[in-house]
């Protein structure tokens, strides 16, 4: 299911891509060109005709470690925030129209620690038409996916 949906989202990129891993709801993977290691999964309720993902991805090369990318289920407004929340947590996201990241590299530290200690996150912002809308991840298997693909790029 993971790998499918990996080469769903990823197609342009899928050549040269090895599977890591599948656990619970998260996939990780390793590209071989550009090289780089990520741990994704889709949200629990899937909307029609959009390909929403969460992802934490390691890029070798650049010597990026953990880096959050998610794919928004529907267009944000131009002016909505995008908010990631996790238990008690929340952490106000850069975002396009599409998509969010974190904004440094400690922002993304502190969200892989939460996602270890957390069961469940949402992202949450304003659609293009002005309705709130939250995508909800299961965190179940998130830690392990995202070790093994850190490990993935040390040991490709």
């Amino acid at each position: 299911m993971i790998a499918a949906l990996a080469l769903a989202l990823l197609a342009p990129q899928a050549q040269g891509r090895t599977q890591l891993g599948v656990y619970e709801s998260w996939g990780a993977f390793r590209d071989a060109s550009p090289r780089r290691c990520f741990a994704i999964a889709r949200p629990v309720e899937k909307r029609a005709g959009a390909e929403p993902f969460a992802s934490v991805a390691t890029w070798p090369g650049d010597r990026v470690r953990s880096q959050l990318h998610v794919r928004l289920s529907r267009a944000r407004h131009p002016r909505a925030k995008v908010t990631l929340a996790i238990g008690e947590r929340r952490f106000e996201l850069v975002a396009g129209e599409s998509d969010a990241w974190s904004p440094d590299a400690r922002t993304d530290a502190a969200v892989v620690s939460a996602i270890r200690e957390g069961r469940s996150m949402s992202v949450e912002s304003v659609s293009a038409n002005g309705n709130p809308f939250a995508d909800t991840y299961a965190l179940k298997g998130a830690a392990t996916a995202i070790d093994a693909a850190a490990l993935g790029c040390v040991a490709g």
